[in-house]
């Protein structure tokens, strides 16, 4: 049971959208950017934050957050890696181990990402710094490794603007050796006339981009600190471009790193940059200070138009404060944070928003199920099969209708079982057809399950039915063992569907993780073109277990804990469990009201709900089952239910008197002639009145979405459950010799055939040779899995565990 949404496409290739620059936060470790995404009140198209390199497993973890991250966002990531041993320390294996990590998030989650290899490593500030051969070498390694393991990564090469170079080189930090690397001049010291830049450069094979951090920092004091605030003057960020800022001497072309390296290279170009602000020091306002740096900023990228811009969104201590806790924030003030959102929102902005990258996280892998989702397409052959099927309801309306007058011998007696019986075929022929269509094999089942019921799926028709047996047997515990105590029963009942959900979740991931067992069936989801992004998203792979490799890490991070806790990981033929679990839970209060005669109010709520849920789409629950089958939409067909099963009697009583059979088959009848209507319409082109060619086409679209219960799939499942019953009241006999061995007790342990297909759904997909469109191999199949779970249900395996 399984529907759901698909996230939209987004090119990964700067120019081909031509719309600007990426722009987006460098986060100080830890910190959130769906935070920074709420706080700035506009989407970045980038982000980026910092990790140690080689990874442990504490990066790795941290990695996996941040790309997750960026992908809700659709945002390129860039990673940036701080080498935390000498760089003659570090391994191809270490490379290795990098390219695998960042090509498997990739393929997990379509991400951009941006490898930003120990920058500023000009500079003596970092341990890596003035070290131009060590550096090269192990530039080269990671890239070698990254290009070849994961080739949609970028390898960028990112120094510290040259003004100032070689910043106070020190003997303790830059030997001799590393000077004779760098004496570009061949004077024998590294001093103001070398090359800041070149003796660094890992080559063009090895640098997809090439990137520069550009700051400003403020008043030069004399003992070479920035502690005074200043605002920057006009054209400092284009003269530093330019190489032209702060030099004694001009004219150097070698300071002209954009030339040099990005327009003289052909590359792409990534700056990083800020405006430094000391709240402990005098001097101009903050937002004098980085609203200023931001103008010059965001003029500066509408003329060179770099691939990708970063802002340090960082509270942190600077040497050149004298230690002081510096804010690089551009979101901490108010008048700052105002001054970023209009450049970003303005329509001649320079910089990009919004999603450049598939949006694409655990919610949208676990809605991904959801298809025959195309709105604005032609959805004509699940529209057809609804009209044919709605006219077969019609013309069994009125065979029943008949059959209950002149051929009473078939009709169903007095019901022996308050339960219903035919109630109990109903959901086991339902519960089969949905085991049939999570197998996903051809055959007459499958055209069956697929095909002949189109007026309804398995989804809807399971929790309708499940809303009619909790109604009715629910007020017989009342009346057994009091409300208290049934209430405390149902939730014994929910708190059982719960951790028999938790148990199938861990259990298929273990089984996932034997060697020889493919598990991708049920793990993983490929779409099938017919989600909401149409036919081209077929193909595409969502896991529906992304994180959970990180249950062998030590400590387990907190947010894997949590998404199992949530059920917001599992096989998609599963994920609508939680959902029971959660409608089971409002049973009590629910027939509290009914016990009242306040039905009017619990349609009413209803109703409520799911007309707010038409309208804003509320994510209610951050679980698996919330995507495919929102709640507040979905809780309609169980309440419904809840209603029609506490009334039964009485219901039933009026749909089967002459006066409910005859209203039934008239409006079944009219149902049809109106669907026939429109299908006439859009097959011979007629020009009926009111009635265009197109209507058919969107019709689906518009009002039979399985995700969110459109009226007219809400009409047609009360047809069917009203058709359905007529039927198998008036052909009852003949119908139960000839299935209700098989389906009756299938549907009296509904719950239990559910949870325990998913494990024949694995077994299927790792039997060898399958042709799963072999007609013959799949009716084969199916015959073998439904006897295989009739026969547990008979001798009742594993009963006393698994809810039923």
């Amino acid at each position: 049971m399984a529907l759901g949404a698909e996230p939209a496409a987004a090119t990964n290739d700067r120019q081909a959208h031509g719309q600007g620059s990426y722009f987006g936060p460098d986060l100080a470790p830890g910190a959130s950017f769906d935070q920074y995404v709420r706080d700035l009140q506009e989407a970045p198209s980038a982000t980026g934050a910092t990790f140690s390199y080689p990874l442990d497993s504490e990066q790795k973890t941290r990695i996996r957050e941040f790309l997750q991250a960026a992908a809700r966002e659709g945002a390129v990531a860039q990673l940036t890696l701080e080498p935390r041993v000498d760089l003659t320390e570090l391994t191809a294996r270490d490379a290795e181990e990098l390219a695998r990590l960042v090509q498997e998030l990739h393929s997990q989650l379509e991400s951009r990402i941006v490898i930003r290899f120990a920058p500023e490593m000009n500079g003596t500030w970092v341990r890596w710094g003035q070290q131009p051969v060590d550096y090269v070498k192990a530039f080269q390694a990671v890239a070698d490794a990254v290009h070849r393991t994961a080739p949609s990564a970028t390898m960028l090469w990112a120094p510290a603007y040259g003004s100032g170079y070689p910043f106070d080189a020190r003997p303790d930090a830059t030997t001799s050796r590393h000077v004779s690397e760098a004496d570009t001049n061949a004077n024998g010291v590294l001093d103001a006339d070398d090359d800041p830049y070149d003796p660094y450069y890992p080559g063009d094979a090895a640098a997809d981009w090439v990137g520069l951090s550009v700051y400003h920092y403020g008043t030069l004091l004399p003992d070479d600190s920035f502690a005074i605030n200043q605002a920057p003057e006009p054209g400092k960020f284009a003269a530093q471009l330019a190489g032209t800022y702060g030099y004694e001497t001009s004219g150097d072309s070698r300071r002209d790193f954009v030339t040099r390296f990005a327009t003289g290279k052909g590359k792409e170009l990534a700056l990083q940059t800020g405006a430094l602000f000391s709240a402990a020091t005098p001097g101009a306002t903050e937002e004098e200070i980085k609203s200023g740096w931001i103008r010059q900023v965001a003029a500066a990228t509408g003329s060179i138009k770099p691939a990708m811009v970063t802002w340090l969104e960082q509270v942190r201590p600077e040497d050149e404060a004298r230690g002081a806790q510096v804010d690089w924030r551009a979101t901490a003030n108010a008048d700052v944070a105002q001054t970023l959102r209009e450049i970003l929102g303005a329509g001649d902005s320079p910089f990009m928003t919004g999603p450049v990258t598939p949006v694409h996280d655990i919610s949208v892998n676990n809605a991904a199920p959801a298809q025959i989702r195309n709105p604005g397409t032609t959805t004509g052959d699940p529209m057809g099969w609804i009209t044919a099927s709605v006219a077969a309801l019609a013309v069994l309306a009125l065979a029943g209708a008949a059959t209950m007058r002149f051929k009473r011998s078939w009709s169903y007696g007095i019901d022996p079982d308050p339960r219903d019986i035919r109630l109990d075929l109903l959901r086991g022929w339902i519960i089969c057809a949905v085991v049939v269509t999570h197998i996903e094999v051809a055959g007459p089942f499958s055209f069956f399950a697929l095909n002949i019921g189109g007026a309804i799926t398995g989804a809807e028709l399971f929790v309708l039915l499940s809303g009619i047996v909790m109604g009715m047997v629910h007020p017989r515990a009342v009346q057994k063992i009091g409300g208290w105590e049934a209430a405390i029963g149902n939730g014994q009942r929910a708190l059982k569907q719960y951790l028999t959900a938790l148990a199938v979740v861990i259990a298929v991931f273990l089984i996932s993780r034997i060697p020889f067992i493919d598990a991708s069936v049920v793990t993983t989801f490929t779409d099938r073109g017919t989600g909401e992004n149409g036919t081209a998203a077929a193909g595409r792979v969502y896991d529906l277990y992304a994180n959970a490799p990180l249950f062998f890490d030590y400590p387990v991070p907190v947010f894997v804990i949590e998404q199992l806790v949530r059920l917001d990981m599992g096989p998609w033929v599963y994920n609508i469990m939680g959902l029971f679990v959660v409608l089971t839970l409002s049973v009590p209060p629910l027939m509290w009201l009914l016990r009242r005669g306040l039905w009017w109010l619990v349609l009413a709520l209803s109703w409520s709900l799911y007309v707010l849920d038409a309208q804003f789409h509320i994510r209610l629950f951050d679980s698996q089952f919330q995507d495919v089958f929102p709640l507040l939409t979905w809780q309609i067909a169980f309440l419904h239910g809840l209603v029609i099963g506490y009334y039964r009697d009485s219901i039933a009583r009026f749909v089967l008197s002459r006066r409910g059979l005859i209203l039934i088959s008239m409006a079944t009848s009219i149902y049809a002639l109106a669907l026939g209507t429109v299908w006439a319409s859009h097959a011979y082109g007629l020009q009926l009145p009111g009635v265009t060619p197109d209507v058919f086409g969107t019709l689906y679209s518009s009002q039979y979405d399985r995700t969110f219960l459109q009226p007219g799939r809400l009409l047609n499942l009360l047809f069917f459950l009203s058709v359905g019953y007529i039927v198998l009241t008036a052909f009852w006999k003949p119908l139960n010799r000839a299935f209700g061995w098989l389906y009756v007790p299938l549907g009296q342990a509904s719950m239990y055939v559910f949870t325990v297909h998913v494990f024949f759904v694995l077994l299927i997909g790792n039997v060898p040779g399958l042709d799963r469109s072999s007609a013959w191999q799949g009716l084969a199949i199916h015959a073998v899995v439904i006897a295989a779970i009739w026969l547990m249900v008979r001798y009742k395996v594993l009963f006393n565990v698994i809810p039923r």
